[in-house]
């Protein structure tokens, strides 16, 4: 096994990386930016390296600083986490002509994963069903029009090298095109650093459910169920569930075999989670995209399986074959994870960073677990997203595990800074929540609702 692993992030998934390897007895080194000298991970690490100023481009996205504290401090191995370089071929190659193995697939498969209009055609030859969308890139306004109009309104454009709600915008009429366009790219520019974008039709009032893969370097793959993450605002995730509420058995057989045969096609290895969209009407699913990472709602995956993701990447990177076969796993319960977000929604959802106060993290009784990074005394900085932490409960049905996450966020108590746990407290005592009945479209009418 690997003697030491560089962590290429920050935040609560640095520490959930960094708590996996000393469970393995590996040694971990972190990396910082200035206004990070303070975090957790900086401290639970065996080793702390700072890397640059706040600028994520000086720090996190500087991929030379990275590797070569790799290589001075003897790393094997580098672990990037979810966003900033996880997901970047380019990263991935770099790593690969240093001797240093990188956790996650090779960079060819980033490469033609990452690119959600190459991953549409894996999809298709594959046998996976597809939204409707353009042939490959849409490489100008020209074409946009031209693709809009064949697949006809509404549809939403998309960043090929997209993910987190990057990128994304959903267009109805001809008129609102060429904003949507615009501010798309420019969006996937400053995120990414690539401006290719192609478009799909737009499927109203569906569900967004995906499958966890794991995938070795002998073939071997094998899926860990599905999860429901519907409930979003602007793109991004709020509050996800496993197993999804309303997918019927055959479907569900049907989604997660092909979620393994589409990461066979990619001749995948490693954690990643293959997203559908799901019309519930016609019990009809369409492959979205694939993420070459591991996810932020990891843990209920984990919770209702009994499978630790993290180590999994760890051991399929070293080499090992993985540790289970399919006939292993088994749906146990219901789990359901809360981000918790340093932000007002009553003021936009804007961001609060600042000084934590005093800080009560809910803890006792069987299935209720907190990743965070956050402490009492630590000052969050306002440069970086605003997840604070996750709460994530397991119940013997989903019924048992709403009335865990509603007790947890009553005992979460965080002072100095504002929070969505109220925001978030709202939802599950939503009766429409609590009865399964959401879409991705949920929260936008709840919303309207919830600031009246």
């Amino acid at each position: 096994m690997f003697d030491k692993i560089l962590i290429a992030n920050r935040g609560e998934i640095a520490v959930r990386i960094i708590r996996a390897c000393r469970e393995m007895g590996i040694k971990t080194v972190a990396v910082f930016s200035e206004p990070d000298r303070e975090a957790l991970h900086t401290q639970l690490a065996d080793e702390a390296v700072c890397i640059g100023s706040a600028k994520v481009s000086d720090s996190y996205l500087n991929m030379a600083n990275i590797i070569s504290t790799a290589v001075e401090k003897k790393a094997q191995a580098i672990h990037p986490g979810f966003g900033f370089l996880s997901e970047n071929s380019t990263f991935a190659a770099m790593c690969e002509e240093c001797n240093i193995k990188f956790t996650g697939p090779s960079a060819e498969v980033i490469d033609a994963l990452g690119n959600k209009a190459n991953a549409r055609n894996i999809m298709i030859k594959a046998g996976v069903p597809v939204i409707p969308g353009s042939d490959g890139v849409v490489e100008n306004l020209s074409q946009a029009y031209e693709t809009a109009e064949k697949l006809g309104y509404p549809v939403i454009v998309k960043a090929s090298a997209g993910g987190g709600g990057k990128g994304i915008r959903i267009v109805r009429t001809a008129e609102n095109l060429e904003e949507a366009f615009e501010s798309a790219r420019s969006e996937t520019v400053k995120a990414f650093g690539d401006d290719k974008m192609y478009m799909e039709k737009l499927v109203e009032d569906a569900r967004h459910v995906e499958v966890q893969v794991l995938g070795d370097q002998y073939g071997n793959i094998i899926h860990l169920g599905e999860r429901d993450c519907s409930l979003q605002r602007k793109n991004q995730k709020v509050l996800e569930e496993a197993p999804c509420p309303v997918l019927p058995s055959n479907i569900r057989e049907q989604m997660c075999n092909s979620a393994v045969a589409a990461a066979k096609a990619a001749g995948y290895q490693s954690a990643g989670t293959i997203e559908f969209l799901y019309d519930e009407k016609s019990q009809k699913y369409y492959f979205m995209e694939m993420n070459t990472r591991i996810q932020v709602e990891h843990p209920v995956t984990e919770m209702v399986t009994g499978i630790d993701i993290i180590k999994e990447q760890i051991k399929i990177a070293y080499g090992k074959k993985l540790s289970v076969e399919q006939k292993d796993i088994k749906i146990n319960g219901h789990a359901i994870e809360c981000r918790i977000n340093a932000e007002n929604p009553a003021r936009g959802f804007a961001p609060c960073p600042g000084l934590i106060e005093y800080l009560l993290l809910p803890a006792g009784g069987l299935g209720i677990r907190v990743d965070t990074a956050v402490y009492e005394g630590y000052e969050i900085p306002p440069f970086y997203d605003s997840m604070i932490a996750k709460v994530i409960v397991h119940g013997k049905d989903r019924k048992e595990a709403i009335a865990k996450m509603k007790r947890a966020l009553y005992e979460f108590i965080i002072d100095g800074i504002d929070t969505n746990i109220e925001f978030q407290s709202s939802i599950l005592n939503n009766p429409d929540y609590q009865k399964g009945n959401f879409n991705t479209s949920f929260l936008e009418s709840f919303l309207e609702e919830w600031k009246e």
